[in-house]
């Protein structure tokens, strides 16, 4: 597997081809759009819980998936517009929680 950087480096570089808006308007949709992508997951669970009697049982497991991986990525995009040390900010911070979090 290639590193997932390097992929959303070219997401975001392809997003931002994309946009007029000046970039500090950008990086607010990044992170809006995180909004939109988490309200696709608890879609996703209701439709696969069956959860809205007009809809019954309309999604499936891998659709929670599949959206809770837009999530992460929305999210990898968003850093990455913010900062052009997302990996290594990222990096810094899986390692203080697993520090504060993991028994050693």
């Amino acid at each position: 597997m290639t590193d997932p950087w390097n992929t959303i480096d070219r997401l975001a570089s392809w997003i931002a081809s994309h946009h007029t808006l000046p970039p500090e308007q950008d990086v607010l949709l990044r992170v809006l759009k995180l909004s939109e992508e988490v309200g696709e997951v608890a879609e996703a669970v209701i439709g696969a819980t069956g959860q809205n009697p007009r809809k019954g049982t309309s999604h499936t497991w891998q659709d929670v998936e599949a959206e809770l991986c837009d999530v992460i990525i929305t999210a990898m995009v968003a850093l990455r517009t913010l900062t052009p040390d997302a990996p290594e900010v990222f990096a810094g911070h899986v390692r203080r929680v697993a520090e504060r979090s993991l028994p050693e």
